[in-house]
């Protein structure tokens, strides 16, 4: 190996997060030719994780790496969310993680590579792709050991859980990841649900904090917030909310959960 090609790899291992994944693309374009990749690969200092992405020989390398690799080289907006996001924010009942579960979120269009679909995570990865809030709004640094990736807030998070009922994730749940949430900051709350265009999240949101007489709704600004018209069924034979035009389970209004 020349002397050039010893400096870069030496270089490129002191920069290197341990727990990361790189993109043969981003190193591409960072000086590491494929051709000098594949003397790497082939001297043991890096491990290909499928077509595109390697990683440090012998690294422990979870789901977290693979999306600091999404969200600091490919630039996408891929990003843990929903109840996931909750209970790394220590705001969950349970911890999806010990289910080996993992829900992500993207925008549209946004697809995952096949690396990353086809590689043995710590968990099963469930991800979903919309639109209904901004790619950039209400994301926070969650610090893992060597590195950080963006995450959904608790109040993004929330909202992503709504966005996936009941189809996705049984609305029971969300109400009892809300019970926890009871100190969202408001100006958090006030800019998501401006910037939400999904009138389903939105009224569940409210009716849900309001049920649950979260203290943060009272600095919410609802002339600001359109939360549409016409009627919403979400359950069938359920209980119909005037104030937010929804049809929720009837065991909302009776503060009562299914077979009990």
């Amino acid at each position: 190996m020349s002397l050039d090609n010893g400096l870069k790899i030496n270089k490129l291992l002191k920069d290197w997060p341990m727990g990361t994944v790189y993109l043969s693309s981003w190193l591409a374009n960072n000086g590491i030719s494929s051709q000098l990749l594949n003397r790497y690969k082939k001297s043991r200092w890096l491990e290909s994780i499928g077509t595109g992405a390697v990683i440090r020989s012998g690294d422990d390398v979870d789901y977290h790496g693979g999306i600091y690799a999404l969200q600091t080289q490919a630039k996408l907006s891929v990003h843990v969310g929903g109840r996931t996001a909750l209970a790394l924010h220590g705001r969950a009942h349970y911890i999806d993680m010990a289910a080996g579960r993992a829900v992500l979120f993207g925008a549209k269009k946004e697809s995952l590579p096949t690396w990353f679909k086809q590689k043995n995570w710590d968990a099963s990865v469930e991800y979903y792709t919309t639109s209904f809030l901004p790619a950039d709004t209400g994301l926070v640094d969650l610090e893992r050991k060597n590195f950080s990736v963006k995450v959904s807030s608790p109040a993004r998070a929330i909202l992503e859980c709504l966005y996936l009922a009941p189809k996705h994730q049984e609305l029971f749940e969300c109400y009892e990841l809300m019970e926890g949430l009871n100190n969202l900051r408001p100006k958090s709350v006030q800019e998501l649900l401006e910037n939400c265009s999904s009138i389903k999240v939105k009224r569940l949101f409210l009716y849900m904090a309001e049920k649950l007489k979260h203290p943060w709704l009272d600095f919410a600004d609802l002339s600001k917030v359109d939360l549409g018209s016409g009627k919403r069924s979400l359950v069938k034979n359920g209980v119909y909310i005037d104030k937010y035009k929804i049809t929720v389970p009837k065991e909302f209004e009776k503060n009562e959960k299914p077979g009990l």
